[in-house]
């Protein structure tokens, strides 16, 4: 942070502090409920659990749940954070409808990124409305064609790499796959000609988006005057696009077009505004996430030398009936380089809490039979990131062992519904998830096909200091071209 921000984060924090002191005496003062309550994480008073959460939310959940179980509040200045851990109790958060269990309250720091008039600043069934938008722009004639682009994407990207060399892996991939988003999702007249401008425009929206957003999304620090700007400034270029397309007539295989094309329930189109949120906020959505994904598969296999292996034959034995080809039902076919990818992404999910806010009373029934209320009001979480690794559930949870979904163990199903959430699940289960499987496959294929490596770098960590947890610092690769056949 610069001096401006310091000063501004100080005197929004004295100004919470105030709300806390003044709700805590209301607290002491209020009367005792009957109710069940979860236990409470110990921390000081006032802005102890915002300390212990800021330090580390997964440390602060491996340590409560050993003691409290798997369900338990932290305070966290005026709100209580509810925590449920593991496919027993996180049903209700999965399943509850809107009315009970709500995102947009917890997510309204995503609005001045989005934009006004979508997805976290609508209602609840405009939102649905806007969700069925983006479901039929990934229905599967749709992935067909965004396929085929993936696999062009990643050919000519590749081609420019020489016979052998070292190169970040990670830097490579976030590169690629924000020129296939562009391509896909943003369409051809971004992709063709206004790409270094609309990255460069996004990635002062990203970087828009800080720890405090959360919870001062409208702060006017710096980094939120630059994202402000690039928003306006993509609306505009946007504007241009869709009034473009519409006078022409053309139309064009991409995310972008659905948008243009998708109507309300009652007749009326979508606006300029509301097709850039939207476009927005698919790209936000994917972009990190798969980027994140493929460099972990790619720093795991090449850890873990019996899966790359295995990856390499089951792409002879694809080749062996369709040639060089690659097209979504041939990606379909990968069942090896699927499981190292979801494995992958069970030890490393980008977004290692869901969040929700309570709207009525409820209760839950933790698996060892303990009942509790959670009141209206209270922000209901979840963790991927910790869910994931719970040994009642995955043998060996650390370790990277894509088997473990292979048929005869599916470890995933074997403990039930919600024991493997790092695509969210149940109402609000991720939309995009068919995408971002066939997008880290066509990039894996292609290099699988084309590239020996050698990771020549420390195994990466987790950069827990990002909003989306994705990977710290360079994962450098060796490789050398090569072309695989099925005669090898």
């Amino acid at each position: 942070m610069d001096l401006a921000e310091h000063k501004l984060f100080a005197a929004g924090m004295l100004f919470a502090a105030t709300l806390v002191l003044a709700k805590l005496v209301a607290s002491v003062l209020a009367p005792r409920s009957g109710k069940r309550l979860p236990p409470t994480v110990s921390a000081p008073p006032v802005i102890g659990g915002l300390l212990r959460f800021m330090r580390g939310p997964i440390p602060m959940i491996r340590e409560e749940y050993a003691k409290l179980g798997g369900v338990f509040t932290l305070n966290i200045v005026n709100r209580k954070i509810t925590f449920f851990i593991g496919s027993e109790v996180s049903g209700h958060f999965f399943k509850a409808p809107e009315a009970q269990l709500s995102q947009q309250e917890v997510y309204q720091f995503n609005v001045p990124t989005f934009g006004p008039g979508v997805v976290f600043d609508v209602d609840y069934s405009v939102r649905q409305e806007q969700f069925r938008f983006f479901t039929e722009a990934l229905r599967v004639t749709k992935l067909r064609s965004y396929v085929d682009q993936m696999v062009v994407e990643a050919e000519d990207y590749f081609s420019k790499w020489g016979d052998s060399g070292t190169v970040d892996l990670k830097y490579e991939l976030e590169h690629l796959i924000i020129l296939t988003a562009s391509r896909c999702l943003l369409g051809r007249e971004v992709r063709d000609n206004l790409f270094d401008d609309v990255s460069a425009l996004f990635h002062d929206l990203d970087n828009g988006m800080r720890p405090i957003s959360v919870i001062f999304p409208y702060l006017p620090i710096p980094a939120h005057r630059r994202r402000d700007r690039a928003r306006a400034r993509i609306a505009e270029i946007f504007s241009t696009i869709i009034r473009s397309r519409k006078s022409s007539g053309k139309s064009e295989d991409d995310m972008l077009q659905c948008f243009i094309d998708s109507k309300y329930k009652n007749g009326r189109s979508t606006t300029e505004g509301e097709i850039t949120g939207l476009l927005i906020a698919a790209l936000f959505a994917g972009q990190h996430t798969s980027s994140i994904t493929s460099t972990w598969t790619g720093a795991y296999m090449l850890r873990h030398k019996q899966y790359f292996s295995a990856a390499v034959e089951e792409q002879k034995e694809i080749m062996a009936r369709h040639g060089n080809k690659l097209d979504h039902d041939i990606l379909s076919e990968m069942d090896v380089l699927y499981r190292c990818i979801k494995e992958a992404l069970r030890l490393h999910p980008p977004l290692i809490m869901l969040l929700r806010y309570s709207h009525d009373d409820f209760t839950v029934t933790t698996k060892e039979g303990k009942e509790y209320d959670i009141p209206k009001g209270h922000i209901v979480a979840t963790s991927p990131a910790f869910a994931n690794r719970l040994p009642h559930i995955y043998k060996n949870p650390d370790t990277y062992d894509p088997d473990r979904f292979a048929a005869g163990r599916e470890e995933d199903k074997a403990a039930g519904a919600f024991s493997y959430i790092s695509f969210g699940g149940g109402r609000h289960g991720c939309l995009g998830e068919p995408f971002a499987y066939l997008q880290i496959k066509a990039i894996w294929s292609h290099l699988l096909r084309n590239f020996e490596f050698e990771l020549v770098s420390p195994f990466p960590q987790n950069n827990w200091n990002a909003m989306v947890v994705g990977v710290k610092g360079e994962v450098m690769v060796r490789y050398k071209r090569r072309k695989l056949s099925v005669d090898n």
